[in-house]
């Protein structure tokens, strides 16, 4: 996303309505893929790293075999890091929203001048794919766990499907009334999650794009997840955090926040929610009880995006105050 959406984000901090730049990675499943067992996330909330940027950041998630963090800032500046030693890989001149895919192979950017989606090989640099149809700026961006759609949202009010392989977009989705800021795919690739200004999370047919459900929350959605399994939906507003059951829309939990919630991210085991506030702090809550388990606090400024490592063994949050944070 270009400087102009950077500006509006900033907006939060002022009380004027927010706009959040979504990222997100999904996985097959909440298991160990070599040994068929459950992963089990055990965060005891201790500080492990601190990666410094040149430039406010806005942007982090992981690769899909947890070795990579890929980090998006103002400034056009998408970097790659070893999550194990914190040394740069690659640096790219291009935008958040980023996402990267399940086998590691492909990461999404946003290309401000065209609002083009571009996909990169993550290993090499090179690009690989170049998504064009959004009539208005991308603010958010995910790839299925499969690898084969790419979805994506923009100020245009629209959902786009594209084909990661060929590039080409094979459905929008119609039906918000405001600017999409959050997408995200369930990992059996059944299921979109939008999230809007309009104060709607709506609930899509990866298939056919049908609509299935439309959750309504107060304020402006700001983030969305949806939980490994499937069963649940997470939606981050202005200062409550709600979930749902995908299938029923029936409400579960009711979160309240003193501040504004800027994004939100299931753990692999599916047992953790993990906010950014405007607070300049991460919360971590149980989902099946709502109570809050750790704040963890460092950042001295906005905390704009969260993600969980697929391994459950790292939480990493990215902040306005220039730093990335990996958490244990």
């Amino acid at each position: 996303m270009g400087s102009k959406c950077f500006r509006l984000a900033r907006t939060r901090k002022l009380g004027l309505g927010a706009l959040l730049i979504s990222v997100s990675i999904f996985f097959g499943c909440s298991s160990n893929a070599k040994s068929g067992k459950p992963i089990e996330v055990h965060l005891r909330g201790s500080l492990k790293q601190t990666l410094p940027q040149s430039d406010e950041v806005r942007a982090v998630v992981f690769s899909g075999d947890s070795k990579t963090i890929a980090t998006g800032s103002l400034g056009f500046k998408v970097k790659l890091w070893d999550a194990q030693n914190g040394t740069e890989k690659l640096t790219k001149e291009t935008s958040p929203p980023i996402a990267f895919s399940a086998d590691s192979r492909t990461l999404a950017s946003v290309e401000e001048s065209d609002n083009s989606i571009k996909l990169w090989d993550a290993q090499s640099g090179e690009l690989k794919q170049t998504l064009t149809g959004h009539t208005g700026e991308v603010t958010c961006v995910a790839i299925s766990a499969d690898g084969q759609t790419v979805a994506s949202g923009s100020f245009d009010k629209t959902v786009r499907l594209w084909d990661a392989r060929s590039g080409a977009s094979t459905r929008t989705l119609n039906g918000h009334t405001e600017t999409v800021l959050s997408v995200a795919i369930s990992a059996d690739n059944k299921t979109i999650a939008s999230g809007s200004r309009d104060n709607t999370i709506r609930l899509w047919d990866a298939q056919t794009g049908a609509l299935n459900q439309t959750l309504k929350m107060d304020d402006i959605v700001l983030a969305v997840a949806i939980s490994p399994d499937g069963n649940l939906i997470a939606g981050a507003g202005d200062k409550v955090l709600k979930v749902w059951d995908a299938r029923t829309g029936a409400e579960k939990q009711t979160i309240n926040n003193e501040e504004s919630l800027t994004s939100v991210a299931f753990a692999p085991d599916g047992k953790l929610l993990a906010c950014g506030s405007s607070d300049n702090n991460v919360r971590v809550w149980e989902v099946q009880t709502g109570a809050l388990k750790f704040t963890l606090k460092g950042h001295t400024d906005v905390v704009e995006s969260v993600a969980f490592s697929p391994d459950g063994k790292t939480l990493a949050s990215a902040s306005s105050d220039k730093t990335v944070k990996l958490w244990e």
